[in-house]
């Protein structure tokens, strides 16, 4: 079954007419390549797949330039991080005259692990980043399913929960021994899995390095730098801080979430809805995955996102910042949240447009001038892009 990604594939086609050359990407088994043929389909023109992995694709492009010189329209190039030897190239061909040619390169890795990405194509390259699939894709009534079971493609679409745990767990087990070693880094898989495993116990929390690392037994700087690696891959989320000076001692150290719920479940060993809901993990779990309903609909970059909190005890989950407007979010993983103090402090010291407090009930309300209650069922049809 495939799951068309309207939302996604458009937004693809509008950065392919500004821009000679479209980076798509995300985590191992998303479905870039899926995405990349609707794309395909959708594209006025010649379409032109090479798949790196393969190796009579490997095979064509033995001699890259003659092999991409001479085609137009447009060029997917998929797991392009194999091949970093190929960004100089695309630099040129991204330079000719008249642009015969665009290309969609497809990756598993962030710009920053992408070696050469960020130097050769500087100004010529846009950035698309796809995640799992969210209620825009398989409906606000599948909100369950997608959190317990979280948006990789197999995993949602497995024909029973045990089918889609299996997947999972056979994911982990690729990324570590296989997609890992093929960035480059010698990481051992147990100490990553062991690390991964241990960011699911804190999943929603705040990151405090220096503590992990006494619990990992390596230095901070040790663990840092496995956070970082499972950031660029696209598994971890870093919300970052946001602080001003406010006279009030601020947190300034980042939260750290779980990109997809389902892989959070699966390395804590919870294959069903009543295994989650039965851990303390499930209200961080559900709060993280209500985030990512919320930043999905909003369209919010990264650098747009934060947290805050205080050392006297206020706080709030999402402040997204765009141009002078902010509006910040409270999730509460409760049918009907009441006002709390912490939320009149956020909404004076931050000057929020609005509150909003998402829930897991069915209902909207009010519930005090600009903060209001929305049920996380709604949030598709009631809260407007930025």
């Amino acid at each position: 079954m495939m799951v068309p990604r309207t939302q996604d594939v458009r937004r693809v086609l509008g950065l392919l007419l500004h821009h000679p050359i479209v980076a798509l990407l995300g985590a191992r088994q998303v479905g870039k390549t899926t995405l990349a043929r609707q794309v395909g389909l959708a594209y006025e023109g010649e379409v032109h797949f090479f798949d790196l992995e393969h190796p009579r694709d490997l095979a064509r492009l033995t001699d890259p330039l003659l092999a991409l010189e001479r085609l137009s329209g447009l060029i997917v190039l998929d797991e392009v991080q194999l091949r970093p030897d190929l960004f100089p190239l695309l630099r040129v061909l991204a330079d000719r005259p008249n642009l015969p040619a665009r290309f969609l390169i497809l990756g598993s890795a962030s710009p920053q692990l992408v070696r050469g990405t960020s130097e050769s194509l500087a100004g010529r390259v846009a950035f698309h980043d796809l995640c799992g699939f969210g209620p825009v894709d398989v409906g606000m009534d599948a909100l369950d399913d997608l959190w317990i079971r979280g948006g990789f493609p197999r995993a949602f679409l497995a024909e029973n929960s045990q089918t889609s745990a299996d997947w999972r767990r056979d994911f982990i087990r690729t990324f570590l021994d296989r997609d890992i070693p093929q960035l480059g880094i010698t990481i051992a898989p147990a100490t990553l899995r062991r690390f991964w495993t241990m960011i699911a116990h804190v999943h929603g929390r705040i990151w405090n390095a220096s503590e992990l690392g006494r619990s990992f037994g390596v230095a901070h700087t040790t663990v840092a730098g496995y956070l970082d690696l499972l950031v660029g891959t696209y598994v971890v989320r870093r919300l970052s801080p946001w602080y001003e000076n406010l006279g009030k001692r601020q947190v300034r150290s980042p939260k750290i979430f779980f990109t997809d719920s389902g892989l959070l479940h699966t390395l804590l060993n919870l294959d069903t809805r009543e295994d989650v809901e039965s851990h303390p993990v499930c209200g961080a779990s559900w709060e993280g995955f209500a985030m990512d309903v919320v930043l999905r609909r909003l369209g919010a970059r990264p650098d747009e996102c934060f947290f805050w909190a205080t050392h006297a005890g206020a706080e709030l989950d999402l402040l997204v910042v765009r141009g002078g407007h902010r509006l910040g979010v409270e999730f509460k993983r409760s049918a009907a949240p009441r006002l709390t103090r912490s939320m009149h402090i956020a909404r004076t010291d931050l000057r929020l447009d609005r509150l909003l407090v998402v829930h897991a009930g069915d209902v909207d309300y009010p519930l005090a001038d600009g903060i209001d209650a929305m049920a996380l069922a709604h949030v598709l049809s009631s809260l407007p892009r930025l």
